[in-house]
């Protein structure tokens, strides 16, 4: 059977979109490995098809750096080397701004209302019987619980559930990349923080 797909490419994450009430889907981690092979797109093997890395010269320049100047140990601001480059040619308010998460550049306060919304939507007893509400993947936080009720009521399906991570998650990070800092290991907040040390608003 032919299943149609969408997949779009991420930050080093293909995201890989099936409607599971036309295709049941049994096993969707074996299915979703195939689908992120080089022949279903761009993305293959961590090579993304994106300007400007399809410019040759500006990638050997890239390749030719010093990893240790691409790094950003302690308190030094991200792609400091990138800053340093343009700081004559932008105003300093924009050349030396904090990096924030995607979802950041719009301000802060919106996760905030998220948060606060989906703390008051689920109760605690509801928290107590997420594995019951939730017996596949159940939700580990208010956040994550308030979003699966939403996903559940147009993706009812066992297939789709199983579709659901449910992991311990610091903006949609995995368990490996959690592992990198110390700061984010006992961590679980789907919409996520800055660093602490590095941002103005962190953990």
């Amino acid at each position: 059977m032919e299943i149609e797909f969408t997949k779009m490419h991420g930050a080093g994450n293909d995201y890989i979109y099936v409607n599971t009430l036309r295709y049941p889907i049994d096993n969707p981690e074996e299915l979703s490995v195939e689908w992120s092979r080089y022949h279903t797109g761009l993305s293959a093997w961590g090579v993304e098809g994106r300007v400007p890395f399809l410019d040759k010269e500006f990638l050997d320049v890239a390749m030719r750096l010093n990893p240790t100047v691409k790094m950003c140990p302690g308190h030094t601001i991200e792609k400091r080397i990138v800053r340093d480059a343009f700081a004559s040619l932008l105003p300093e308010s924009v050349a030396w701004r904090q990096k924030e998460q995607f979802s950041d550049g719009v301000g802060y306060s919106w996760i905030d209302t998220l948060k606060a919304i989906t703390a008051a939507a689920v109760s605690d007893e509801e928290m107590q019987h997420a594995a019951e509400r939730f017996p596949i993947n159940p939700p580990q936080n208010k956040e994550e619980y308030y979003y699966r009720c939403i996903f559940e009521e147009h993706f009812p399906s066992a297939s789709a559930a199983k579709s659901v991570p449910s992991v311990p998650s610091v903006a949609c990070s995995t368990a490996e990349a959690l592992a990198w800092d110390a700061s984010f290991k006992n961590l679980n907040d789907p919409s996520g923080r800055a660093v602490a040390g590095v941002h103005e608003a962190a953990y």
